[in-house]
């Protein structure tokens, strides 16, 4: 398995080898691209799945420093940011592989909390809306979770 996020389409897409079993749309940083702590970029280059959060959390439950809050979010259709960064359902974080690029430093993915993740935010899914990370429609990134074991390469371009 390995997952390809495309920043240019907004997509991820899982391959098992060369052939695709999931793509799915997703939201990159609003605030562009940068692998630099601080910036609220999302970084590129090659990572890998390291942690998984959130076996049995219901669609929707709200995380806080990767713990599931007992809460769940409403699902925003519209293209207006809610209130609340939530992340939600299901949470797949990510280390750099590269050193320098996006290992080490002041460029270390896994420092800077880069997930893939749901979002409450649904709405916005397909163009870029997150604070550096990789968001999924709920249902979506439950999926992917159950699909991708620990160590999955992940590529961002």
């Amino acid at each position: 398995m390995r997952i390809l996020i495309d920043i240019a389409t907004q997509r991820l897409t899982l391959y098992k080898g060369k052939e695709i079993v999931r793509s799915y749309p997703c939201s990159t940083s609003r605030y562009g691209i940068g692998n630099l702590s601080g910036s609220n970029k999302t970084p590129l280059g090659l990572h890998t799945i390291v942690e998984k959060y959130g076996d049995n959390v219901p669609l929707g439950g709200i995380f806080s420093s990767r713990e599931f809050t007992g809460e769940i979010a409403s699902i925003n259709e519209t293209q207006l940011p809610s209130a609340e960064d939530h992340i939600t359902s299901r949470i797949l974080r990510l280390a750099g592989l590269q050193e320098g690029v996006n290992k080490g430093g002041l460029v270390d993915s896994y420092g800077r909390y880069i997930y893939i993740h749901g979002t409450p935010d649904e709405g916005l899914i397909g163009s870029p809306a997150s604070h550096g990370c990789i968001r999924l429609k709920n249902a979506d990134v439950i999926e992917l979770y159950e699909y991708v074991p620990l160590s999955t390469e992940v590529e961002i371009i």
